[in-house]
């Protein structure tokens, strides 16, 4: 099923996300195809639970649309339950970031350029694996989701300044998107 994008300027993109509670396999599942359903019916490469509403810590990255500018995202697809960052690198690596949340609006970040990562993947299992390139990028911009927070809180304040004006309309429900969003969850729309 189709979900509704969460805007900036909700609460449940502010807030941290709880654990997903393992032993409830059918809901998580029925959760996560949603969640991919969505996902791709709104072309995006990445979707953490707090943007369709569900404050579990759950996301899902596909680099698969991807490929074509970045040709080893070919197959990389992942779903993480519980995922916590164990390592990150110091070395940094700029990329330009958008979100489905944040819609049309693109600003080059900087963030750790390979993180260590445990989860468990979508048949439950715990995995630990490393990530690089913008696979590692595409993990951490969902994983920031789960923690209450957005792209826009990673760039230096005066960017945040320039485009404070694109965030309030987006906050406003200003958008024009492909997809069903929600905003402003204190008022029902």
């Amino acid at each position: 099923m189709i979900l509704p994008i969460y805007l900036y300027g909700t609460d449940e993109l502010r807030s941290t996300a709880k654990e997903a509670d393992l032993n409830r396999k059918e809901e998580i599942t029925k959760l996560i195809a949603d969640m991919d359903e969505t996902m791709h019916h709104a072309d995006g490469c990445g979707i953490a639970a707090p943007q369709v509403g569900e404050m579990l810590r759950i996301l899902i990255v596909d680099g698969g649309d991807l490929a074509d500018v970045y040709d080893y995202l070919k197959d990389f697809k992942r779903v993480m339950i519980n995922p916590v960052l164990l390592e990150e690198s110091e070395e940094e690596a700029v990329f330009s970031e958008g979100c489905l949340s944040l819609p049309d609006l693109h600003l080059e970040v900087r963030r750790p350029a390979r993180i260590r990562v445990r989860y468990y993947n979508e048949n439950f299992e715990e995995v630990e694996e490393e990530f690089d390139r913008f696979g590692c990028r595409m993990i951490q911009h969902e994983m920031d989701h789960l923690d209450g927070k957005v792209f826009v809180d990673r760039v230096p304040q005066i960017r945040r300044k320039l485009v404070q004006g694109r965030l309030s309309g987006i906050a406003r429900g200003c958008v024009h998107t492909s997809y069903k969003v929600k905003f402003n969850s204190r008022k029902k729309h």
